[in-house]
């Protein structure tokens, strides 16, 4: 498929928020939880301190064509909750694949949206993928349970850089396969 196929992304509702492509009045809340230290540190690639700037170029990244990184905000705002309670992205790769990425701002950890939104994502699979890979550090084992409860299954330990940390950190690797 062509890339330009997905411009136009798609709105996906769970059963307590919507997965909504990232807007640029996302960028007040983006910047307020990719500031905290907590939220960057468990991700490769928020900085820490977050730069001025920062939300702005990341929503400008994802929304743009020829992109192959597609973002999704988690909005509840239908739903009497929050406009931006997280972020989750599927960054293309080659036959097919893709790797999922997701945080949730720290009022919302242990509610359930991470799971719900992972779930959500695949179960739609906008991309139409194959398959779909997703690593977690090795001290956030609350990231992987999300994984393991959407059917991912464990490939290995890896690891990864994190700009925040500014240190390679051990990872658990898990796979997802749609097709």
């Amino acid at each position: 498929m062509k890339q330009e196929t997905f411009v136009a992304q798609s709105v996906i509702e769970t059963s307590r928020m919507i997965l909504r492509p990232m807007r640029a009045s996302d960028a007040g809340l983006l910047s307020l939880y990719g500031a905290d230290k907590r939220v960057a540190e468990m991700t490769t690639s928020i900085p820490h301190p977050l730069p001025p700037g920062a939300s702005e170029s990341y929503i400008a990244s994802v929304t743009k064509p020829g992109r192959t990184e597609f973002a999704w905000a988690m909005d509840a705002t239908e739903f009497g909750g929050a406009e931006l309670m997280g972020v989750i992205s599927l960054e293309q790769m080659d036959r097919g694949q893709s790797e999922i990425g997701y945080w949730v701002a720290p009022a919302m950890w242990n509610t359930g949206f991470a799971s719900e939104a992972v779930q959500a994502l695949v179960e739609a699979n906008p991309l139409g993928n194959n398959t779909i890979f997703g690593s977690v550090f090795q001290d956030n084992p609350s990231s992987a349970r999300v994984l393991t409860n959407a059917g991912f299954e464990y490939l290995g330990d890896a690891e990864a850089f994190s700009v925040a940390r500014n240190a390679k950190v051990a990872t658990w690797t898990y796979l997802k396969r749609l097709a």
